[in-house]
């Protein structure tokens, strides 16, 4: 019997995430959010970690607990469950180490065949999500992006984080005006026309400035 952890803070999810799952055969050993989940996976190590990625007043936390699992239980296998369906934020999971990827708003039974697929050591991702991680991952900008200088890098990986200029210029121990030119150069060599769009581009990227 396959061992799983789910790691979601719903109380109406994890129930019937549960269920699903043990439907399905599995063996549920916990089901709790952060950091609870954590705790759970590397005391019972189990063979699928199923992960919610946002959590109240931490979003996206998720990623960087995937990144977690994978260093500290490498033979756990993620299989992420989200409700975010934006394509830059699949690849940044996948990235990050995620076997599968599925939608909270997807047919019940995708959970099940994502679960089964992501159980024998092969990817999940549905058809639409597929299509948009590729197309994603063909935007013809991101061939410049072997151009860019370490710090442009930097800053780009830091935007992708959220961060303000002067967040970013202390950071990198620069001067806000620095920050403020190599981000109106960056939009120029990347053809894009606002801050916004930047960060929206380095959020997309953001596997590749690492």
């Amino acid at each position: 019997m396959t061992r799983v952890v789910v790691v979601d803070d719903h109380p109406i999810v994890l129930q019937g995430a549960r269920r699903l799952l043990e439907d399905a055969g599995a063996e549920v050993r916990g089901a709790a959010g952060l950091p609870e989940g954590y705790r759970a996976i590397l005391r019972h190590r189990p063979e699928v970690a199923v992960i919610d990625l946002t959590f109240p007043g931490r979003d996206l936390a998720g990623l960087a607990l995937i990144g977690r699992v994978r260093k500290r239980a490498p033979a756990t296998r993620v299989l992420v469950f989200s409700m975010h369906a934006d394509p830059a934020i699949v690849a940044r999971a996948l990235a990050a180490g995620a076997v599968g990827y599925v939608l909270k708003d997807a047919p019940a039974g995708d959970l099940v065949r994502a679960y089964e697929q992501v159980r024998a050591g092969r990817p999940y991702l549905d058809g639409r999500l597929a299509t948009e991680v590729a197309l994603l991952q063909a935007d013809p900008r991101r061939s410049l992006l072997g151009t860019l200088s370490l710090r442009e890098r930097r800053i780009l990986a830091l935007l992708a984080e959220g961060r303000g200029y002067a967040a970013i210029a202390e950071d990198l121990s620069v001067s806000y005006k620095t920050v403020t030119n190599a981000c109106a150069a960056l939009r120029q060599r990347l053809g894009v026309a606002t801050l916004t769009e930047l960060t929206h581009f380095a959020v997309r990227h953001v596997a590749d400035l690492r």
